[in-house]
């Protein structure tokens, strides 16, 4: 069954690859693409650490800030930022809380977020957390979906816009990355399913089941909504 990858590049095809190496055959359709946004330069002393919940938000990072200790959310955030050269780089075990939670614990009082545009808030308590917009995943236009296929979905976002696009819901198994991608996509579909946890490994294996074992595999691993 045909597994479909609609989060922008370059993850799109990072993706793609682990899923072939799963065995499974991925179609890359991305839903976006990703822009960087200009803005003030930004000043490294005003702040205590920089927190990261996603790779683009290091790959577009405001220069004079690698100094800073990096809070990332999830490895693949952590080695994005290691890659734009923050040397001090500490991973959140799980999701924005949690990245959150260590600030909290080192003593940072103030943090700049590197974000997207369209991001959720993250708060910390005893820091102060100043967002910056740094890119944007712009819509890109696309023709009606159609299965037999599963769909990745890695955010609300994507979710959403998935619902519109796609055509007959009931020959299509979602496998969502957290609860909210999940709602946001509505009802209708062969399967819809929750990853174990918010990363990419576990929504391909996720994708996985339901692409060799169909509905009664998420109703028997109980990650059924």
């Amino acid at each position: 069954m045909r597994l479909l990858i609609l989060r922008p590049e370059p993850g799109a095809s990072e993706t793609a690859e682990r899923a072939r190496e799963m065995g499974l055959e991925p179609v890359v359709a991305p839903l976006f693409a990703v822009r960087p946004l200009a803005g003030p330069p930004v000043a490294a002393a005003d702040y205590d650490a920089v927190l990261l919940t996603s790779a683009n938000g290091a790959r577009h990072a405001p220069a004079g800030l690698t100094g800073l200790p990096c809070f990332a959310v999830g490895e693949r955030t952590a080695a994005a930022a290691r890659s734009a050269g923050f040397a001090d780089v500490r991973c959140g075990p799980s999701d924005g809380a949690a990245a959150a939670a260590l600030m909290t614990s080192a003593g940072v009082a103030r943090a700049l977020h590197l974000c997207g545009r369209d991001h959720l808030g993250v708060e910390a308590p005893g820091v102060a957390i100043e967002r910056r917009a740094v890119y944007a995943a712009e819509p890109v236009s696309h023709r009606r979906f159609t299965g037999p296929a599963v769909a990745l979905l890695h955010s609300p976002r994507a979710a959403a816009r998935f619902a519109e696009l796609a055509g007959d819901r009931a020959a299509i198994a979602v496998a969502a990355i957290s609860a909210a991608a999940a709602a946001a996509a509505g009802d209708g579909w062969a399967a819809k399913a929750v990853a174990a946890a918010p990363r990419d490994q576990a929504l391909l294996e996720l994708a996985a089941k339901l692409c060799n074992y169909g509905l009664q595999a998420v109703k028997d691993g109980g990650n059924g909504i």
